[in-house]
């Protein structure tokens, strides 16, 4: 499987966004979004750390309830 060798390419981990569909009276996106940071740091130890943002929104493209986007340095 020639993606396997893909995850060698990753330096660290820079940026992670997280975007909830929600109600506006929800207030516990970071919490959504901790599971993607929290497995990073698992896969990547030190080089998973990163900034990230966690944000409520109205609608998200096809009905999806989080969108996720990631910012890799690559070696």
């Amino acid at each position: 499987m020639q993606e396997a060798g893909l995850l060698d390419r990753i330096a660290r981990v820079v940026r992670v966004a997280g975007y909830i569909a929600c109600a506006l009276s929800f207030a516990d996106q970071s919490k959504v979004v901790n599971g993607a940071s929290d497995f990073l740091v698992q896969v990547f130890g030190d080089e998973g750390k990163h900034a990230r943002v966690a944000v409520g929104v109205a609608a998200l493209p096809l009905g999806a309830s989080v969108e996720v986007e990631f910012l890799f340095e690559l070696r």
